[in-house]
């Protein structure tokens, strides 16, 4: 039982479940956009797009090929908003940031042993210059 505790509050996990917390979050969010926002303006313009209605049979077995172009359809919209209203601007604002910027140089954190085997060593130098 210790073991299993231990794989349940390892940092990975407890991030990864986290990340699909955040993404159904996320996935309800960008799926409303596309219901509630952009199907309406495609179906404005060019016509609503439902093609549930398009089957064909073979040997009494119906095919429902008009639910899957939907839900192509449906895909395809939500991967557009998802480039286009969240990858593309942080690409660019990265872009933006990085640009000009360079990291600062940063001092090594010496531990309290390295700090005194440097001092050891400064003061072995300096003994071997004075003899």
């Amino acid at each position: 039982m210790k073991g299993f505790k231990q794989f349940l509050m390892r940092g990975n996990v407890v991030d990864l479940a986290v990340a699909v917390v955040i993404g159904t979050a996320f996935t309800a969010v960008v799926t409303s956009l596309v219901q509630n926002i952009f199907t309406p303006l495609i179906a404005a313009i060019f016509g609503k797009p439902d093609f549930s209605s398009l089957t064909f049979k073979i040997n009494g077995s119906v095919f429902r090929y008009g639910a899957f172009l939907n839900s192509v359809i449906a895909f395809l919209s939500v991967a557009t908003v998802i480039y286009f209203v969240v990858v593309l601007p942080l690409r660019t604002i990265n872009e933006r940031r990085a640009r000009g910027q360079v990291p600062p140089e940063e001092d090594p954190v010496l531990t309290d042993e390295a700090r005194l085997l440097t001092e050891i060593r400064d003061l072995l130098a300096v003994r071997q210059t004075n003899s």
